[in-house]
């Protein structure tokens, strides 16, 4: 047990009334040894007093590793995610129906109590989402959305459509668990960083400053940006954990499809080239392919009421009742 071992103990809230403990056994012993040195009346009964003291020391570091070793075998509770949504698809109606997804889960997560924030967008021409970066924050919240990334297809008549013709648009949902420290190493000689100045909404200062900040991961060509921060040092960060949680999420994906084909070992993955969810406005009618489950009132599905379908699909998903590949999937296009 080195220096460096028993200050992370203390450091550690979970640890740090029994290393107070231990330190206090600490200075018992050198109180002995002094008398052991120094008075020989007393030695061998100071002897005597430091074996006991330095078991009592083995046994609480015994008790700290049994604590640490109890966390670390917790799975940890994610509490942040990372929800990323971009147009596919169906041009300028694509882009509004991404925005029109990204409210459905805004009201959501406001009805479980939970924070919605925004990290970065980049609005069409018509305020559709042509991509769209939220953070959100609360206890459940990775646990009931973790199984919304995939593609999510829209079948309605746009409202610039003078002919009522039915279009169909997609759009693709990716939710990244943003934890503590994420299980990867990033190098920093392979990221490219920049910053610029914040546009949108926040006041003058925003935009004098340059604190948005892009991330450009240099092997994988992967790219975050954050800009709802007033400091360049907080988006930075912010940036950083999402990168982390994208390469996590794409090396979990290459593991996933190199151990099985299989599409249903895959749906757990979140393959976001994965058609998942079809919202057909006409029927008033939403299908999850996945479990071909449909569920009625759409109107109030896209205000935010997705509690019922979200623990349906939980519940289907971990029971393992999907769908075999190769069946229809494609009867909502009626």
């Amino acid at each position: 047990m080195d220096d460096q071992d028993l200050q992370n103990y203390r450091n550690n809230f979970k640890t740090s009334y029994l290393m107070a403990e231990f330190d206090r056994l600490g200075k018992e012993k050198a109180n002995n040894q002094v008398l052991v040195e120094s008075d020989p009346d007393m030695a061998e009964m100071a002897k005597e007093e430091i074996k006991s003291l330095e078991s009592q020391q083995v046994e609480l570091l015994k008790r700290i590793e049994e604590i640490l070793a109890e966390d670390k075998a917790k799975p940890e509770e994610i509490r942040s995610l990372a929800l990323e949504i971009r147009a596919g698809a169906g041009g300028e109606e694509s882009s509004i129906f991404a925005r029109d997804l990204a409210e459905m889960y805004r009201l959501y997560c406001a009805s479980q109590g939970w924070s919605f924030l925004v990290t970065d967008e980049s609005l069409s021409e018509m305020g559709g989402y042509k991509e769209a970066l939220f953070e959100i924050s609360g206890k459940g919240a990775y646990d009931d959305l973790r199984y919304e990334t995939g593609v999510h297809r829209v079948q309605r008549i746009p409202a610039t459509e003078k002919q009522g013709r039915v279009h169909t648009s997609t759009a693709s949902v990716a939710i990244l668990p943003l934890r503590e420290q994420a299980d990867i190493k990033i190098d920093p000689n392979d990221l490219e960083i920049s910053f610029t100045r914040s546009g949108g909404a926040g006041g003058q200062n925003v935009n004098k400053v340059e604190t948005a900040v892009r991330i450009l991961h240099k092997p994988t060509g992967v790219v975050v940006k954050s800009t709802s921060e007033r400091s360049q040092q907080r988006n930075r960060d912010k940036a950083l954990a999402v990168l982390a949680a994208k390469l996590v999420a794409d090396r979990e994906e290459k593991e996933m499809n190199a151990m099985s084909a299989e599409r249903k070992s895959q749906i757990g993955t979140g393959d976001r080239s994965e058609k998942i969810r079809t919202y057909n406005i006409l029927q008033d009618r939403v299908t999850d392919h996945r479990i071909k489950e449909s569920w009625h009132g759409i109107e109030r599905i896209m205000k935010g009421q997705i509690g019922t379908m979200i623990e349906t699909i939980k519940e289907k998903i971990n029971q393992g009742d999907l769908v075999e590949e190769g069946e229809d999937q494609l009867e909502v296009d009626s």
